[in-house]
C-alpha cells in the first residue's frame, strides 16, 4: 500500500493497515536474521509491539506471515502488460526482475537473507511450491487473454519458463554465484544472468 493510499483510508482502517504492516515487517526481519524455524509467534508479536492475540487477528499462522504481501507476480504481470512493442515477454520479466535487484541495494545480502529466512525451512517448502504454481497459473491466464484464445499447453510451458527466470533468481546456485561480491558487482552479475536467461526462452508459436 502506498503512502497516498494509506492516507486516504479512514482512521480506523489506517490503524489496522499500520498494525498489519508492523507485524509483517517484524516477521520478515526476524525470519531473515534467524531463520523461519527459529522464530516464534510471540517474538514476532513482541517485535511488532502487539499481543499474540492481536497478531492472530491479522494472520492465521506463522506460515501465513511468511507469504504475506508477496506482490512479485503483480509486478511481473504489470511488466508484461506494459512492455514496449518489440519486447519479448521474457525480456520484460528480466527487466522487471533487474529493477527489483537494483532496488535491493545489496542483492547478495538479500539472497542470503531469503535463504536464511525461508529457503532452508522444510516447513515452508510446500508453500513455496504452491506460490510458484500460482504464479505460473497467473501468467498462463495472461498469455491466453493477450492472445484472445483459451490457454494452451504451449502457453503453459512458456509461462513455466518465464517463472523459472524468477525462481532461479532465488536459487542456491544463484546465491553461490554472488556470495561475497560487493553490492555493485553482485547486481551486475545477476542482471547479466537475467539477460542471458531471457534470450534462452522461446515464445509460443
Amino acid at each position: 500500500m502506498t503512502p497516498d493510499q494509506l492516507a486516504a483510508l479512514p482512521l480506523r482502517e489506517r490503524k489496522k493497515a499500520l498494525t498489519r504492516a508492523a507485524i509483517v515487517d517484524a516477521a520478515r526481519r526476524l525470519f531473515e536474521e534467524r531463520g523461519f524455524d527459529n522464530v516464534t509467534v510471540a517474538e514476532i508479536a513482541d517485535a511488532a509491539n502487539v499481543s499474540v492475540k492481536t497478531l492472530f487477528v491479522y494472520f492465521r499462522s506463522k506460515e501465513d506471515l511468511a507469504f504475506a504481501d508477496n506482490d512479485l507476480i503483480d509486478v511481473l504481470i504489470t511488466a508484461l502488460a506494459a512492455r514496449p512493442p518489440g519486447t519479448s515477454h521474457a525480456e520484460a520479466v528480466a527487466a522487471a526482475l533487474a529493477a527489483q535487484v537494483r532496488a535491493e541495494g545489496d542483492p547478495a545480502a538479500g539472497l542470503e537473507g531469503f535463504h536464511r529466512g525461508y529457503g532452508q525451512s522444510a516447513a515452508l517448502q510446500a508453500g513455496l511450491l504452491r506460490m510458484w504454481a500460482e504464479y505460473e497459473d497467473r501468467i498462463t491466464a495472461f498469455l491466453a487473454d493477450e492472445a484472445g484464445t483459451g490457454p494452451t499447453p504451449r502457453m503453459r510451458l512458456y509461462a513455466a519458463q518465464l517463472i523459472a527466470i524468477a525462481r532461479t533468481l532465488t536459487s542456491p546456485e544463484m546465491r553461490a554465484l554472488v556470495v561475497g561480491l560487493p553490492a555493485e558487482q553482485a547486481a551486475a552479475a545477476l542482471e547479466r544472468w537475467l539477460q542471458a536467461a531471457a534470450r534462452s526462452v522461446t515464445p509460443p508459436g
